[in-house]
Order: C-alpha cells, then sequence, then structure tokens
C-alpha cells in the first residue's frame, strides 16, 4: 500500500516534471513566434516606409520637372511674346514712318489748295499801283511755298534724283523770267506791262509747286 503511493507520487512528480517542460516550451514557441512576427511586421513597416518614400523622392522629382517644364515653357512664351511684341513694333514704327512719309504729299496739297482759296478770294485793288503791290505779294508768297516744297524733297530724293530735279529747276527759272518777259511785252511802254511780269511769274510759280509735288514728293 506504501509502496503504491510512492509510486504514485512518483509519476504525478514525473508527470508534473513533463507538464511543466512542455509549458516552458509553449511559452518559448510563443515567444519565439510573437518575436518572429514583431520583427517581419517591423521590416515590413521598414520596407513599406522606403516604398512611401521612394515613391515620394519620385513624385518630388515628377513634380520638380513639371515645374521645371512649366517655367521653361513660361520663358518660351514670354520669349515670344516678347519677340512678337519687337516684332509688332518694328511694324507700327514702319507703317508710321510710311503713313507719315505718304501724307506728305497729301499734306502739301491740301495748303496749295487753301493757298489759292485764299488768292481766288482775295479782295482786288483798284489802282494800279496796288494791283501790282497785290501781285508782287503773291508772287513772293508762293516763291517761298516752292523752296520749302524743293527743301522737303533734297530729303525725300536720292543722290541721282536730286541731281536731276536740280538741272530740271535751274531751266524751269529761266523759263518762269522769259515767260513773264514774253507776257509783259504785250503791253510794252504801257502802263501794266510790270504788273504782267510778276504777275505772270506768281502764277507760274503756283503751277511749278503744284508741278513738284505731285511729280516728286512721296
Amino acid at each position: 500500500m506504501i509502496n503504491s503511493r510512492k509510486y504514485l507520487i512518483v509519476f504525478l512528480s514525473i508527470g508534473l516534471g513533463i507538464l511543466t517542460a512542455c509549458g516552458d516550451s509553449s511559452v518559448e514557441s510563443s515567444a519565439k513566434s510573437s518575436n518572429n512576427s514583431s520583427t517581419e511586421n517591423a521590416e515590413r513597416d521598414l520596407s513599406n516606409k522606403d516604398e512611401t518614400a521612394t515613391e515620394e523622392s519620385k513624385t518630388e522629382t515628377s513634380s520638380g520637372d513639371n515645374d521645371k517644364n512649366q517655367i521653361s515653357g513660361q520663358e518660351d512664351n514670354t520669349d515670344k511674346t516678347s519677340k512678337s511684341n519687337e516684332d509688332g513694333e518694328s511694324l507700327n514704327s514702319y507703317n508710321n514712318s510710311n503713313e507719315m512719309t505718304e501724307s506728305k504729299k497729301d499734306e502739301y496739297l491740301m495748303k496749295l489748295n487753301e493757298m489759292e482759296e485764299s488768292d481766288r478770294y482775295v479782295e482786288a485793288k483798284t489802282t494800279m499801283v496796288e494791283m501790282e503791290e497785290q501781285e508782287a505779294e503773291r508772287y513772293k508768297k508762293w516763291d517761298e511755298k516752292l523752296n520749302e516744297i524743293y527743301g522737303v524733297l533734297k530729303k525725300q530724293l536720292n543722290t541721282e534724283q536730286m541731281d536731276k530735279l536740280r538741272e530740271q529747276q535751274r531751266d524751269w527759272v529761266t523759263y518762269r523770267d522769259e515767260a513773264a518777259k514774253e507776257s509783259s511785252l504785250k503791253f510794252e511802254g504801257g502802263s501794266t506791262e510790270s504788273l504782267e511780269y510778276v504777275a505772270t511769274q506768281a502764277s507760274l510759280t503756283r503751277e511749278r509747286c503744284y508741278e513738284l509735288v505731285a511729280k516728286y514728293m512721296k
């Protein structure tokens, strides 16, 4: 009986030992499993962080490239706009210059018309002396305008054209005086001889003004 109890106690002790050993092994295995799981989770987190950082880096790089492309595109557009503005300004300047040159002719034709209109409606004098003075004043006015037109043509015409015009103008002056003389001789010895001379000079000078503007002025 006593031996049976001893054996029972021994068996129980062995069983408890085995159970304890199994429990420790289970705990260790659980701990290892937990540690392995934690390690794997940590590695996954690090991997995810690396991938996230890589994607963010790529995104930033792509964004930077896009920004550079946008800046480059803006600079190109700015250059094109600037060049377009410069071309536009150059074209406007050229057009304005042409308009000024072309309008010069119209400007002087208008002036000549106004002068002629003024002559037409001037009050006529009654005495021979007054009429001669009036014609002399008309001649002076048209001769001054002729010299003004001649000065404009000097700026517009090239050297060859101006040389030809200068010769023609000398010939015209000779023609004007001869024509005035011939016209005045119709009244030779009369009181109107000198009046006819200066009146012819004035009329021919007026015609020459129109001729130079119409033929040469631009």
